[in-house]
This record gives C-alpha cells, sequence and structure tokens, in this order.
C-alpha cells in the first residue's frame, strides 16, 4: 500500500545533500536519506501527495530512452498544482564555454557536466538537456507551467549544490551558471 509523504518536500536523487524541512530520497543508503529508492521508482509514495518535489542534477543519469519515466513518476506523486524543481547540466552553457576555451580545466571543466564525475558507478550522465529539449520532456509527460527559477530565492539557497554550478567554479559574480534550473507546475 502506498503511503502519504511525511514531508511533503522531497529530495529525490539528494546524495550527501542534506536540505532541512525535506523527505530526503537516494539510492545509496547514508544517515540522512529517509527512503532508500531509485529515482523514478518512488512506490512507497502516493500518487497526488507531494507539493514540492526537488531533483537536482539527476535526470542526466537516465538514459534517452527511461529518463521520460522519472519525469512521469515524479509527475505522478505531486498534487495538481505541486511543482518539480529540477537541475540540470545545461548543454548549451555548456557548448558556449567549449566555444571559447575548450576543456582547459580538465575535469573540472565541462567535462564533469557533460560525462558526470564518475566517482562511483551511479555518477555517470547519459543524457542531454538544453531549455527547448527538457521543456518539451515536461509538457509530454503532462506538466502545464514551465518557468526558470533562481536559486537564490529558494528555502534552500544556503545549500550549495549543483543547481549552483559556475564556470570558473564557485564564481557566482562573474562566472557563466552551468545549470539549467527548470521548475514545473503539474
Amino acid at each position: 500500500m502506498k503511503k502519504t509523504a511525511p514531508s511533503t518536500k522531497l529530495h529525490v536523487g539528494c546524495g550527501r545533500v542534506y536540505i532541512p524541512g525535506f523527505l530526503h530520497v537516494d539510492i545509496q543508503p547514508a544517515p540522512h536519506i529517509d527512503m532508500v529508492a531509485e529515482a523514478d521508482n518512488l512506490d512507497e509514495i502516493a500518487d497526488d501527495t507531494v507539493e514540492l518535489l526537488y531533483a537536482c542534477h539527476i535526470l542526466e543519469h537516465f538514459d534517452r530512452w527511461h529518463y521520460k519515466r522519472a519525469l512521469a513518476e515524479w509527475h505522478r506523486v505531486l498534487k495538481p498544482g505541486g511543482v518539480l524543481r529540477l537541475s540540470v547540466p545545461d548543454f548549451a552553457a555548456c557548448v558556449s564555454v567549449y566555444s571559447k576555451v575548450g576543456i582547459v580545466g580538465g575535469p573540472s571543466s565541462i567535462l564533469g557536466l557533460i560525462c558526470g564525475g564518475q566517482r562511483d558507478s551511479f555518477d555517470f550522465h547519459k543524457m542531454l538537456f538544453d531549455r527547448g529539449s527538457l521543456s518539451k520532456a515536461l509538457t509530454d509527460v503532462g506538466f502545464k507551467t514551465i518557468r526558470d527559477w533562481d536559486w537564490r530565492t529558494t528555502e534552500h539557497a544556503q545549500v550549495d549544490d549543483y543547481s549552483q554550478a559556475y564556470l570558473p567554479h564557485l564564481d557566482k559574480q562573474n562566472g557563466t551558471q552551468m545549470s539549467l534550473n527548470i521548475e514545473a507546475v503539474k
């Protein structure tokens, strides 16, 4: 039997990142993980019970044949009017930076954004997104309103995660934001 989430805010694919007030879901167990599950299989959570689902740099870990299954699962658990807050590597930003400087920074440059960190078997990227492709995928699975979001204005702005990825690294004042941050409303 599916349950209502104990928190109406989910942080799916959270890894090592903890955000107070969220239910933390990840495939790898850790002390702060509330539910060990695959990001595209939230069977323990009932339909239409979640207000906000935050998925930061997890969607690109699904291949091009399966990432929409994750989006559809996230759509399922969200309440009508609920928000999917996504952050993915921005392929358009990667191309722009590459066209200017190439891969001068090695693994700390665009390689990690495109290929993943490759620190363990879960840390590989299999899909690329730009604003148009991600917006279309969200619409395809039933989301209505698609809009940008700014990490500075969220309740988790103090948590330095990949939604705040910039090149040069950590130059949030003068650098190029490398994450595509999009919200979709059910």
